[in-house]
């Protein structure tokens, strides 16, 4: 099963997100099949920044948002 989750990047204290598809039990860090956007919470406001085709084409796919990117998501339209 597929998963739209968050992937950490950025060194310690500066953490910086890519919102990637992967399979669910992939590590955090691990491989991914598709890079949709990204999420920036140093910023003020945060910045999160999606490609809108790419994200439902793959939930058209099946592939499901974790909780927290769900909630991220809705948050900024």
């Amino acid at each position: 099963m597929l998963k739209i989750k968050l992937q950490r990047i950025g060194k310690s204290g500066e953490s910086h997100y890519r919102i990637v598809v992967a399979e669910r039990r992939s590590k955090r860090d691990g491989k991914f099949v598709a890079q949709l956007g990204f999420y920036s919470p140093q910023t003020q406001p945060a910045t999160v920044k999606v490609d809108q085709k790419l994200l439902t084409e793959w939930l058209k796919k099946g592939a499901q948002p974790t909780p927290t990117l769900k909630l991220l998501l809705k948050q900024n339209g």
